[in-house]
C-alpha cells in the first residue's frame, strides 16, 4: 500500500528511513505551537484556538503535499507573515484579526489561480541554476542563524547589532541554554559522522533531556515565558477553543475595509509567500539533488497547488499564511525522500493536539542544533558555483549574504534576481536573461520604489 502511493523502492529509502526523517522535521518546526499562537494572541485571537488552527493547517497541508506531489515538503504557518499580521495589519493599521485571516484567503486564492496557469512554475524555472545553489546556500545561513539566535548563542548589541552571548550573565536561562545548544550540536555532528542513523533526531532528543536535567539540577531555571519549565503541563487544549476562529474570516464588517489598503495587504502576503515558498523549494530541493538537469523541479505544480490550498484552509481555521517551511532540510538531511515523511509530519502536528504540552516543552536550544548543523549540509552547494564566472557567482553571493542580514528569503531572491539581470544587461550577456527575469527584476525593483508595508 505504501510503496504504491509513495514508491519508496525506485526512491531508495525504506519506511523506517521515511518516518524518521518526517520526526525530525516535526521536532525541528514544533516550535511554530508554540510561537504562532504567542504571536497572533497580540491581535486580540485567542491563543488555544490558534494552537488547534496551527496543528490542523499544517495537518492538511502535509497531507496535502504528499498526497499531490509525493516530496517530503512540511507546511505550517509560516514565521514573519504572522508577525506582519499581528503587529502591522492589525497593530498599526487598525484592522481586526478578521479582516486579517480574510486577506489571507484572499490571497490564498490568487495563489491557487497563480499555480494553475503555470506562472509560479514559470518563476521557479527562469531562475538560473547558479542563483538557486546560492539560494539554497543562503537558506542554510538564514536557518543557522535563527538556530543560533533561538538558543541565545547571539544576540542584540546596539554597537554592533549582534554579538555572542556573555555565558555568566543570565547564566541560568540565556547562559545555560547556550551551552546546552553548543554540546547539542557537538553532540549532533559527531553522531552524524559516525553515520548513526535519525543523528539530528537523536541530538533534539539529547539535549532536551540534558536541559531537563540541568532544571533538575537548579542550573537551568525557568523564568516566565522567555524561559519556561523544560517539563511538559499535561493540561490537554480544549477543542472547543477552534470555535473562535473557525469561518470568522468570513462574518467580519466588510463596511470597515478600506479597499486600497486591503489590496496592499492581500499583495503584501501573497509577495512574500510566492518568493518565501520558492526559495524554500529551491534551496531544499537543490541540497536534496531534486532538481533536473536544467535546474527544475519534477512535479512542481502539485507541489505549489498544496501550497496554496494549505493557506486558504489555514485561513479558513483561523491562522496566518501557511506555507513550506525551510526546516523541511532538516528531515531531508535524516533521509526523507518522499510524501510519507510529510504525513508523518502531518500526523504528528495532528497528534500534537492532545498532546500539545509535550510538543510546546521542546526549547529552542534543543531544535537550534538541527538548524545549525543543516544550514552546514545546505552551504555546501557552494561547491558547485563557478566563481571564475563573475556574472553568475556574484548575484548567487549576494542572495546568500542577503537572506541571514535581512532576515528574509524572499528579500534574498529580490536581490539576488535584480543583480543577476542588472550585471548581465550591463554586461552584455542579455540573450541569456529568460523574460520571466526581467519581469521578476522590475517588480522587485517596484516593491522596493513603492510599496511601504
Amino acid at each position: 500500500m505504501l510503496e504504491k502511493i509513495f514508491s519508496l523502492n525506485s526512491n531508495n529509502t525504506s519506511f523506517r528511513t521515511e518516518v524518521v526523517g518526517g520526526l525530525t522535521t516535526f521536532m525541528a518546526m514544533a516550535y511554530i505551537l508554540a510561537i504562532n499562537p504567542a504571536i497572533l494572541s497580540a491581535a486580540g485571537m485567542d491563543s488555544d484556538a490558534v494552537l488547534l488552527a496551527t496543528a490542523l493547517s499544517a495537518f492538511i497541508g502535509c497531507t496535502a503535499m504528499a498526497l499531490l506531489a509525493n516530496y517530503p515538503f512540511a507546511l505550517a504557518p509560516g514565521m514573519g507573515l504572522n508577525a506582519y499580521m499581528a503587529y502591522t495589519v492589525c497593530g498599526s493599521m487598525g484592522y481586526s484579526w478578521q479582516i486579517a485571516l480574510l486577506a489571507v484567503f484572499v490571497e490564498g486564492i490568487i495563489f491557487l489561480l497563480l499555480s494553475l496557469t503555470n506562472v509560479r512554475e514559470a518563476i521557479f524555472n527562469a531562475i538560473p541554476m547558479e542563483l538557486k545553489k546560492g539560494v539554497s546556500a543562503g537558506i542554510g545561513l538564514f536557518i543557522a542563524f535563527i538556530g543560533l539566535q533561538g538558543a541565545h548563542l547571539v544576540v542584540s548589541d546596539e554597537t554592533t547589532l549582534i554579538t555572542y552571548v556573555k555565558f555568566a550573565k543570565d547564566f541560568h536561562t540565556i547562559g545555560i541554554s547556550a551551552i546546552l545548544c553548543l554540546i547539542g550540536l557537538f553532540f549532533t555532528i559527531i553522531l552524524y559522522s559516525k553515520h548513526i542513523k535519525g543523528a539530528i533526531l537523536v541530538g533534539i532528543f539529547a539535549t532536551w533531556i540534558l536541559g531537563m536535567l540541568c532544571e533538575a539540577a537548579g542550573l537551568y531555571q525557568p523564568d516566565g515565558a522567555s524561559f519556561p519549565s523544560l517539563y511538559p503541563d499535561f493540561h490537554m487544549t480544549s477543542l472547543s477553543a477552534l470555535g473562535s476562529t473557525l469561518g470568522k474570516c468570513f462574518t467580519t464588517d466588510f463596511q470597515s475595509v478600506r479597499i486600497l489598503d486591503f489590496i496592499v495587504v492581500v499583495f503584501a502576503f501573497l509577495f512574500v509567500d510566492i518568493f518565501d515558498t520558492l526559495g524554500t523549494l529551491i534551496g531544499v530541493a537543490t541540497k536534496s539533488d531534486m532538481l533536473d538537469e536544467n535546474g527544475r523541479l519534477p512535479r512542481i505544480k502539485p507541489v505549489l497547488l498544496a501550497d496554496s490550498f494549505a493557506t486558504t484552509a489555514g485561513a479558513v481555521l483561523g491562522t496566518s499564511t501557511t506555507t513550506t517551511f525551510v526546516e523541511s532540510a532538516a528531515g531531508v538531511a535524516a533521509g526523507a525522500k518522499t510524501g510519507l515523511a510529510s504525513v508523518t509530519t502531518g500526523l504528528l502536528f495532528l497528534f500534537a493536539i492532545l498532546f500539545s504540552p509535550i510538543f510546546t516543552a521542546i526549547p529552542n536550544f534543543a531544535t537550534a542544533p538541527a538548524l545549525i548543523f543543516v544550514g552546514f549540509l545546505m552551504i555546501s552547494s557552494l561547491i558547485n558555483i563557478d566563481f571564475d564566472n563573475i556574472t553568475e557567482a556574484v548575484p548567487a553571493y549576494l542572495a546568500m549574504i542577503a537572506m541571514p542580514l535581512t532576515y528574509s528569503i524572499s528579500e534574498g531572491i529580490a536581490l539576488g534576481v535584480i543583480s543577476y539581470v542588472v550585471i548581465n544587461v550591463c554586461c552584455g550577456y542579455t540573450k541569456k536573461i529568460n523574460v520571466f527575469m526581467y519581469i521578476l527584476a522590475i517588480l522587485f525593483i517596484g516593491k522596493y520604489a513603492f510599496l511601504t508595508v
